[in-house]
């Protein structure tokens, strides 16, 4: 399939644009839609007739290829294959990635669940151990086209997109001066880890990611996963002081060495790929704001205000980054 670049934004899906799409693929829908919460691409619920309601997801028009789209879904294939709990879209027709008048769609079963407590030790060491079986397939092969999560994706871009548009004249030079800063300690931390392996990661492993259903994880949206450390997938399991988060991450790490072997290089990286997805949240939030979604479920971004605490969130992070690193406890 070649990439379709005839829609710039979602403004022409409407409701019927949405029926229309999932019955050219020889469904039939009841007429019901219910638009779950997703901004960076548009997701529904569609009722199909005489069965279950299926999830349609409509990727963002521009972000990623159609190649970088389908490294996604063979990814979620392979770990499906390997007995993981991922939702895997749906084959139809020989294909699981659909184009639709400019839009592109894939459908999935749907899998109900809630956010789980990652307070308790026996659910930080089940994702431990589903961690370990999913870094071991991530570690089969690469992503191709997919980009890596590191200092120039999430922190140099990012910055220099803030910098020449968002920043506020009152800020731009403390931005600017901070900014420098932070990435000279990131690259020094990085040098520090030495040459850790990139391999295939979820890239957005958070609580609201992972769904639990009768005492099961069920890992979804990998919409983010790029080639990065596999650190990434376990330090935004971690909250809390960092006495409690060195806790966490012990359990973790204990039970996902059932599986694979943790190299300890990786606990240099853990402030500096927090401070990096901070950078690259902001960003994300400014190349979205001409999304009319965004001003909507985001009011309080762009603001003075906001980048006021953006910059003080970053010192926090400067002297993080001067701590010594995570130890496992």
């Amino acid at each position: 399939m070649k990439d379709d670049h005839s829609r710039a934004d979602y403004a022409d899906l409407t409701p019927d644009q949405i029926l229309s799409s999932v019955e050219s693929l020889g469904l039939v829908t009841d007429g019901r839609i219910l638009a779950l919460n997703s901004y960076e691409n548009r997701v529904y619920q569609i009722g199909i007739e005489d069965t279950e309601p299926l999830i349609a997801k409509f990727y963002r028009p521009g972000r990623w290829s159609d190649e970088q789209i389908q490294e996604e879904h063979d990814f979620c294939f392979e770990l499906n294959e390997n007995d993981l709990p991922v939702v895997p879209p749906l084959v139809i027709q020989g294909k699981s990635l659909h184009c639709f008048e400019g839009y592109r769609l894939s459908l999935f079963l749907r899998r109900g669940g809630r956010e789980g407590d990652m307070d308790k030790p026996e659910n930080l060491s089940q994702l431990g151990r589903y961690l370990g079986r999913m870094h071991m397939v991530g570690a089969a092969s690469d992503f191709h086209f997919r980009p890596k999560i590191d200092i120039r994706t999430y922190g140099e871009d990012s910055v220099a997109f803030l910098a020449d548009k968002f920043i506020p004249n009152s800020l731009s030079e403390s931005y600017e001066s901070l900014v420098g800063d932070i990435l000279e300690l990131i690259r020094a931390r990085m040098n520090e880890a030495g040459d850790v392996p990139f391999i295939r990661c979820h890239g957005d492993c958070h609580a609201g990611n992972i769904l639990w259903r009768e005492g099961e994880p069920n890992f979804v949206d990998f919409d983010d996963a790029r080639m990065a450390p596999a650190i990434q997938d376990l330090w935004m399991l971690l909250s809390g002081s960092r006495e409690e988060q060195e806790g966490q991450l012990a359990m973790v790490v204990d039970a996902y060495e059932q599986f694979g072997s943790f190299d300890d290089r990786q606990l240099n990286l853990i402030e500096p790929l927090r401070t990096l997805r901070i950078m690259h949240y902001a960003a994300w939030l400014a190349r979205r704001w001409d999304d009319p979604a965004f001003p909507m479920a985001f009011p309080w971004f762009n603001t003075e205000r906001y980048w006021g605490q953006h910059i003080l969130e970053l010192r926090e992070q400067m002297s993080a980054l001067q701590e010594t690193p995570f130890r496992l406890i």
